[in-house]
Parts: structure tokens; C-alpha cells; sequence
């Protein structure tokens, strides 16, 4: 039997192969720790020099440097998407983790993420998540388990306003005539939100006070029948 040898001078196809995986994974790696340093960078250019956080005036001139209000949805949209825990606080890890999956290590690069953002967050899947999240942000303190009525309402405005405009109007509306609670827990809050994606609005013809509704909804029920009749 002849064997065949293999010429000698000519590459194996298994190295040439592994030598190209090599340099691709090489190069990889740098760009990606570029991209860290540009992101590390962009953090350290807002952050507070001596807390060593963005803070809520930081976020105001990342905001003024974006072109958008500080009070825009898409701030908190990308508190949420970087898992943010203090309320206009933002660490080195949550500014990476954000920053990192949005692809964005510059301030131009950022502002045109938000529109993609923005999408990701109204997706049902997600939606009810930063729904939830929104209101655990705003929980300012340790052991903190309810939100004054007044900011409900304008958290209610910005985060469900321009979905559910009406409902959320009428709610507002008898929250701040009621006398009966000063403050909403997350239950209720999340009572709301199965209420608007639920209930047939505004003749509320389906809405069974009979099932497991927070009490205040069963009584902005009532409010609202008394004032259609």
C-alpha cells in the first residue's frame, strides 16, 4: 500500500484555521477592553470625585449633554436597563452594565440608543417589569414599602400616561379628591396596571368588584359610575 506523505512547507488547514480563531478572539478582546476604558472614561466624566457616583446633578448634565430632559421617560428606562438601586444614583458596575448592552461608550452613542430602548421597555414582556421597577426606584428608604399620592400621580404620568392616557387621568383625578389613602403600596400599583390592561374602559362593563381588585380600585370603581350617572 502507498502512503502519502504530506508536502512538506504547506501549512495544516488545522492550524491556518486555529491561527485565525486566535487572532479574531485577540482582537476581539482588545476592542472590547477599549470599549470598557471609553465606558469607565464617560462614567468618571459625570461621576461625583469624592462619593464616586453619578449623581442626581451628574445625571442632570449627562441629560443636558443628551439633549433630553431629565424628567423624560428614558432616563428611567435606562435606570431599568441598567438595574439602577438608588433613585438618581448611578455606580460604575449598573453605568457599565447598562452601557455595555445598549453598545454605547460615548454620549452620541447613548442618545441614539434611547429610541431602540424605548422599544425594548413598551414590549409587553418587558413592560411590566420597568412597570414594577419603576415604582420600587422610587422608594427612597431603607424599608420603604409605599409612595406618597403625589408622586404616584406623577409617576403614573410618566410611565403609563401616553399608554393608558385616560384611565390614568381619571385615576389621578380621584386619587388627589380622596381622602381615604395617603400613600399607594406596590400591590395597588400593580392593581392599576392589571386594571387598565383588563378592564373595558371607560364603560367598565366587565369590572368585578368581587374578584381579588385592591380595595381602592372597587372605590375609584364606584367613584367613576357615580360620576357617569
Amino acid at each position: 500500500m502507498r502512503r502519502t506523505t504530506r508536502k512538506t512547507g504547506q501549512p495544516n488547514s488545522t492550524s491556518v484555521n486555529s491561527s485565525a480563531v486566535d487572532l479574531f478572539r485577540s482582537a476581539s478582546s482588545k476592542a472590547s477592553t477599549k470599549e470598557l476604558e471609553r465606558i469607565n472614561s464617560l462614567f468618571y466624566s459625570y461621576a461625583n470625585a469624592s462619593s464616586g457616583l453619578i449623581d442626581p446633578e451628574g445625571i442632570e448634565t449627562l441629560c443636558s449633554d443628551m439633549e433630553v430632559d431629565h424628567t423624560d421617560v428614558r432616563i428611567l428606562m435606562l435606570a431599568w436597563k441598567m438595574k439602577a438601586e438608588k433613585q438618581g444614583y448611578f455606580n460604575l458596575e449598573e453605568w457599565r452594565r447598562g452601557l455595555k448592552s445598549l453598545k454605547a461608550d460615548t454620549v452620541s452613542k447613548l442618545k441614539k440608543a434611547l429610541p431602540d430602548l424605548e422599544k425594548e421597555v413598551r414590549r409587553p414582556s418587558n413592560f411590566v417589569d420597568f412597570y414594577s421597577y419603576a415604582f420600587r426606584y422610587c422608594l427612597t428608604e431603607e424599608k420603604q414599602k409605599s409612595i406618597d399620592i403625589e408622586s404616584i400621580c406623577e409617576l403614573l404620568n410618566l410611565v403609563l400616561g401616553s399608554q393608558f392616557h385616560a384611565q390614568v387621568n381619571s385615576f389621578v383625578e380621584y386619587l388627589k379628591i380622596q381622602s381615604d389613602y395617603k400613600v399607594i403600596n406596590m400591590d395597588q400599583w400593580m392593581g392599576f396596571f392589571r386594571f387598565c390592561n383588563e378592564i373595558n374602559f371607560p364603560d367598565l362593563s366587565n369590572y368585578d368588584s368581587e374578584l381579588a381588585w385592591p380595595l381602592i380600585l372597587d372605590n375609584f370603581v364606584e367613584w367613576l359610575q357615580a360620576k357617569q350617572s
